[in-house]
């Protein structure tokens, strides 16, 4: 299969591209980058006419919950991957808290496997650090290097025994894969949302924003102090910030990542009991999501992830204190990353995909985000002016906890290429 993607602004921060040119592909694969106008009329081609378009590397979100196997109630590889390609994310890497957990190279094994056969981009599998996720025993981890694990962590819990913490590091060094820290203190971490003033208004519990920041310094000296690297995920407060930047300053091989809740919303969110704005770590304040704008634009903040987290409506329509904490991101993370990033002027087109896909795939170590020729083309393609309105009820992954309902957003894909294939052609998804 012949493509030709004409006219459109590339962008590949990979390379340092950012113009008006032309990417033609075969086989599935980036044959050339340039001009082209001599292949216009050739047969069995497909022309893709990009004018006033971006055209990027697909995006790579590198904490996403599939859910299968064991969870196939609230999402599944089939429905995960699909509402991942409508977000123009084509590939992913999926989270080991399932049913079993994926501690071993079976479940490991399964995933890639399953993801073969129904999924609509790229899934990684990201193995456990401790056997259940239980916090006392390593998994298996060279086990499933070897089965296609591209990272290990438990997220969703805290490994809160430093010294396995230690060893997991140290040993996965040994793989050169990475370590992905979930930073919770659970003791101070037990609570409802934010502690603060809409918390003590609303009667609700208050989780300190220390339960994370206590957590992101240990590990950021444990892995210091064995020359070791770390990933911290999904962080939310000031604090966490700069305890990073001061990290980054000192040398110690950190990268960490945040969601676009962190810097598109605030704890105001869950007024009205509104559960769909519950997650963990929970939103926080003005004054934290300031600071995670800023850690972005000065390069702190290393990736832009969605910790896509969909929850059967039972499990949210509750009570504020019984509601599963998450929610479903796949969709709305470019939107919301041009609308309160890139419009807002702390990054530029070029920096946001590179959060986006450049950076996460060098975090996990996955030749993707980038538009290299050689390489599978994985490519997105959108128009960053035009405005699209979020309708929970067309979101495409099989739960609907968003609480961006109604919000104004930009830049929906219009095309979305997995390893040459064309899966979303002007909007729709290609049967």
């Amino acid at each position: 299969m012949k493509i030709l993607i004409k006219n459109g602004h590339v962008i590949d921060p990979a390379n340092g591209i950012d113009g008006v040119t032309d990417i033609y592909i075969e086989d599935g694969i980036i044959a050339e980058i340039g001009k082209n106008d001599d292949l216009d009329g050739v047969e069995n081609i497909q022309v893709i006419d990009a004018k006033g378009m971006i055209v990027a590397p697909g995006l790579v979100d590198m904490h996403v919950h599939l859910r299968e196997p064991g969870q196939e109630y609230k999402e599944d590889i089939e429905t995960g991957t699909r509402a991942a390609v409508y977000g123009g994310v084509t590939s992913v890497a999926c989270m080991p808290n399932t049913e079993p957990v994926c501690d071993n190279e079976t479940v490991v094994r399964y995933i890639k496997e399953r993801a073969k056969e129904v999924g609509y981009a790229n899934v990684f599998p990201v193995g456990a650090i401790s056997k259940g996720l239980e916090g006392q025993y390593l998994a298996e981890i060279g086990e499933m290097v070897f089965s296609g694990a591209v990272a290990v962590t438990d997220d969703g819990k805290p490994v809160e025994n430093s010294a396995l913490m230690r060893r997991a590091m140290q040993y996965s060094d040994m793989f050169d894969i990475t370590v992905i820290s979930h930073c919770e203190d659970m003791a101070l971490g037990e609570g409802d949302m934010n502690e603060g003033a809409v918390a003590t208004e609303m009667g609700l519990r208050g989780i300190s924003p220390a339960a994370e920041e206590v957590m992101a310094a240990r590990d950021i000296l444990v892995a210091e102090s064995i020359n070791c690297r770390v990933h911290i995920a999904h962080i939310s407060t000031k604090n966490t910030v700069e305890l990073i930047r001061q990290a980054k300053k000192r040398g110690v091989k950190v990268t960490c990542e945040t969601c676009p809740h962190y810097f598109s919303l605030t704890d105001e969110a869950c007024r009205g009991f509104n559960t769909n704005a519950k997650m963990n770590p929970p939103l926080r304040t003005a004054e934290d999501v300031l600071a995670i704008k800023e850690g972005l634009k000065d390069g702190t903040i290393d990736c832009i992830v969605t910790d896509h987290a969909p929850h059967h409506p039972d499990e949210k329509e509750c009570e504020f204190g019984y509601a599963k904490n998450g929610i479903v991101g796949l969709e709305t993370s470019l939107g919301l990353g041009i609308k309160y990033l890139v419009k807002e002027g702390y990054l530029t087109m070029s920096q946001l995909i590179e959060k986006m896909s450049k950076n996460p795939s060098e975090v996990l170590g996955i030749a993707k985000g980038t538009l290299s020729t050689g390489h599978s083309a994985d490519v997105v393609i959108f128009d960053p002016q035009k405005a699209w309105t979020v309708d929970v009820k067309e979101l495409h992954s099989k739960s609907k906890n968003s609480p961006f309902d109604g919000f104004e957003l930009y830049g929906k894909p219009e095309y979305v290429l997995v390893n040459g294939k064309v899966v979303i052609n002007s909007g729709e998804l290609m049967k």
